[in-house]
């Protein structure tokens, strides 16, 4: 069984595991592609739901360990590459 991921907590840890690590034995499989997120951020989206949707919206972010904000990027992320 291959090993899970550590948790980095810093952009010189990830470095580090990436530069002496071997990456064939670790469980690679949960890894999703993340092209926007990174991305500057020169656009604002304003919209308007309804109270217990951005309340399911945070929880949902919480249990994730993200922003509510970074949850909601993530969602339409996901929505446009269905499409390609």
């Amino acid at each position: 069984m291959k090993k899970p991921l550590p948790k980095l907590t810093s952009d010189e840890a990830a470095e580090r595991f990436i530069d002496e690590a071997d990456l064939s034995e670790f469980d690679l499989s949960g890894m999703t592609l993340n092209t926007f997120e990174f991305a500057p951020k020169s656009k604002q989206l304003n919209m308007r739901v309804s109270a217990p949707l951005l309340d399911a919206v945070k929880r949902a972010a919480a249990a994730r360990g993200m922003s509510y904000q970074r949850f909601i990027r993530q969602a339409i992320e996901q929505a446009v590459q269905i499409g390609r």
